[in-house]
């Protein structure tokens, strides 16, 4: 019972916070490139970028399984490089949660870095500053409390991952079985005691990355 129950939780904890570290990365990188500038195509990259916010959780597990299944060039280049198949795996569901979770943190990013006004930045550059360095020691500063908020509910977004996990990542008990997936096991085998159980901890999780949110907006 209690390996039972303790492994979900700590599969799911350790899944968020790999993709937790992806999509920050990521969303700061993609929200800074795309802040103050107009082009061509801006709003057909966004919509791409916010996809997963929208679309049903068995697509995004569709369309993942078209990319990185087995019959694909690129799951067949993974599988070739790794020694294994990707998908049914913890890393399928690192994907997955990436993913789904990649849009809360480029808008929260890119909310902060378009606040920064720009004549900031461009004296720090007639001051001899390189990119990088009005990156770290202006852009960042000045969207931090964005991008925290940001890092957070991509987190809590990323611990409730189901069904694109499931349909991807498959649901193996000590493997790839999330709370979000075991508490669907639990209801479906009768066991409302441990379902409660899990329900009661993702809840708690959930509402105290909320907490923080709110304690950082105010």
């Amino acid at each position: 019972m209690t390996t039972n129950f303790w492994s979900p939780i700590q599969l799911s904890l350790e899944i968020a916070v790999i993709s937790g570290a992806f999509v920050i990365l990521l969303g700061i990188v993609c929200a800074k490139l795309m802040a103050h500038r107009k082009f061509k195509g801006k709003v057909l990259i966004e919509t791409f970028f916010l996809l997963p916010l929208v679309l049903p959780p068995t697509v995004v597990g569709f369309l993942l399984i078209v990319i990185f299944g087995r019959n694909s060039p690129v799951g067949q280049a993974l599988e070739w490089v790794f020694q294994q198949p990707l998908m049914f795996s913890k890393w399928a569901a690192v994907i997955a949660a990436t993913v789904v979770a990649f849009p809360l943190m480029y808008q929260s990013a890119k909310a902060g870095f378009e606040t920064i006004d720009g004549v900031v930045e461009d004296a720090a550059r007639v001051d001899g500053a390189s990119e990088w360095r009005v990156f770290l020691s202006i852009s960042i500063p000045l969207a931090l409390k964005t991008i925290i908020s940001g890092a957070i509910l991509s987190f809590a977004r990323a611990l409730g991952e189901f069904g694109a996990t499931l349909m991807f990542a498959g649901n193996i008990p000590g493997k790839t079985q999330t709370i979000p997936t075991a508490i669907f096991v639990a209801m479906d085998s009768g066991d409302m005691q441990l379902a409660w159980l899990w329900v009661a901890s993702i809840m708690a999780i959930s509402a105290m990355m909320l907490l923080c949110v709110n304690l950082i907006k105010s």
